[in-house]
């Protein structure tokens, strides 16, 4: 029998209620394999919309109330045909039926109308509210100057020992051109996730630099100053399976202990595309996105660990900077919306070999901290990966955290070939970490995606690299080394001797990007 606060004697939730627009919402009677827009659209909530079914068009952008990290809440856009229904039990979600009414229209409805920002209309809710949490992110600054944000330590496109100064207009999102951040503090990066086929961008982004500060009185604005709804442990099983969200990390060791095929689900950025497109089912999830032993940011003095659980924008602004190659790598990782769920532990947990974060990590000498209900253990990235999407990690085991050793670096860069500049998959990604001391290489670390079965190190290359001065010819020399690492193979991305030919050009352009311009006319 439930217990009278709505949770049985497990501590696990039994009314499955979601606050949507303010008002409670039951998820009884869904399945666990029901995706957040489809639950939305059955409750009539029928403004977000599913254009592609795998988080790339914004269509079916929602807010949910998320943790900020100091006691309040931040208005998050997500995804909403990735989520899973029950992944949002007992939180809080904002349609952009609730942002306003054609009577009282929401500041960025009222900005989208006026300057004819909507034609078909059929994205436009996943674009106000996209617009709308980046209206409410705390740090917008209407009257700072454009392309800077407070907070963070923008970072040029490759940084050599300190030495050069940060790239002018690095905004919010690192790297990105100073009009790329309106006058009013708006980052447009915030609507990099969402596509218009037929409207056309400029009158969008007019409609976004034209926002003021949320009004006094403003609903949303003040809940940010309210704590984020707790993540309660929650169980919900239905004919595709069952969905549970354990307390803590503990309950989530047993749980895979006793069900050690079960599906890990964090963002759910990899597993929604699975579930929409794929028709895959999982017997048995387990959602991990909230433990709180999964979501720690570790700043000591000789290493970095990042929860495995934090989403990548959280990861970012908690950063802040501090790790210069992944600074880099955030704005070329897919788009704000993905980044909102998409976690480092995910990313590694599917083993993908195009996956952006383990290249930069591995150049990075990053080590995987893995739990079961046996304790932990730590495994270097370089020998994580076992084969294409496999891995070292065992049955019962979990990604708890990655560790990142101190001190960095000096010489860093993040390449990433594709075919859009954002929001893209990659064809190959390449992570620099390189010590020049002196003009001489002292050390060279190397991470590839995208030209073997799983993300490689070119350890050829870095032993090209090694004892030798940082020069054009050692960088000539090294690149045609690096041209012949990994085993390249063609598909529709690019073909096996493109992919050769850029691992090449990207050691010459770090080269170009990091030397003097007396050594680079050497």
């Amino acid at each position: 029998m439930a217990a009278n606060d709505g949770h049985d004697g497990g501590g696990h939730r039994v009314e499955h209620r979601v606050t949507v627009n303010g008002a409670p919402c039951s998820l009884v009677g869904t399945d666990p394999a029901t995706n957040a827009l489809d639950w939305l659209r059955d409750q009539g909530l029928t403004g977000a919309k599913e254009g592609c079914a795998e988080g790339e068009c914004g269509a079916c952008s929602v807010m949910v109330a998320r943790p900020d990290g100091d006691g309040g809440t931040r208005w998050t856009a997500v995804n909403a045909c990735l989520v899973p229904a029950a992944a949002l039990d007992g939180q809080e979600v904002v349609t952009a039926e609730g942002l306003g009414t054609p009577e009282a229209l929401h500041p960025v409805q009222r900005e989208m109308a006026v300057r004819g920002g909507s034609q078909c209309g059929y994205c436009t809710p996943g674009f106000v509210c996209s617009m709308a949490a980046e209206f409410y992110r705390p740090d917008r600054s209407p009257d700072r100057s454009p392309g800077r944000s407070p907070g963070r330590n923008p970072v040029p496109a490759a940084s050599r020992n300190g030495d050069r100064p940060p790239a002018e207009g690095s905004g919010h999102d690192g790297g990105h051109d100073a009009h790329e951040c309106g006058p009013n503090g708006f980052d447009l990066h915030a609507l990099s996730g969402n596509l218009c086929r037929c409207t056309g961008y400029r009158p969008i982004r007019d409609a976004a630099y034209a926002l003021g500060s949320p009004e006094e009185g403003d609903p949303f604005a003040a809940r940010v100053r309210e704590p984020a709804p707790a993540a309660a442990a929650t169980r919900l099983t239905g004919a595709s399976g069952t969905y549970a969200r354990p307390g803590d990390l503990a309950e989530a060791l047993a749980l895979l202990a006793e069900h050690p095929d079960a599906v890990l689900v964090a963002g759910s950025t990899d597993w929604g595309v699975e579930t929409n497109l794929r028709g895959s089912r999982a017997e048995f999830a387990i959602g991990i996105d909230r433990l709180p032993e999964l979501r720690t940011l570790e700043l000591g003095d000789d290493v970095v660990e990042i929860g495995a659980a934090l989403s990548l924008s959280e990861v970012e602004r908690g950063l802040a900077g501090r790790i210069p190659l992944l600074d880099q790598l955030f704005p070329q990782f897919a788009s704000r919306l993905i980044r909102n769920g998409a976690t480092i532990g995910g990313n590694l947990g599917t083993g993908s070999p195009i996956g952006d974060t383990p290249p930069a990590l591995l150049a990075l000498e990053a080590d995987v901290v893995l739990a079961s209900s046996g304790g932990e253990r730590v495994v270097p990235l370089a020998d994580y990966f076992t084969g294409y999407r496999q891995s070292v990690r065992e049955p019962g085991e979990l990604i708890r955290a990655v560790r990142v050793p101190l001190p960095l670096s000096g010489t860093t860069a993040f390449h990433k070939i594709a075919k859009r500049r954002f929001d893209d998959i990659s064809s190959v990604a390449v992570g620099f970490a390189l010590d020049v001391v002196d003009g001489v290489v002292a050390k060279a670390r190397i991470g590839l995606g995208g030209v073997a079965a799983t993300p490689i190190r070119a350890l050829g290359t870095e032993g090209a690299l090694e004892g030798r001065p940082w020069t054009r010819e050692t960088a000539r020399a090294a690149a045609a080394v690096m041209r012949t690492e990994g085993t390249p193979m063609d598909d529709h991305r690019a073909s096996a001797a493109y992919r050769a030919a850029t691992l090449g050009t990207a050691l010459l352009k770090l080269h170009a990007d990091t030397a003097t311009p007396q050594e680079v006319g050497a």
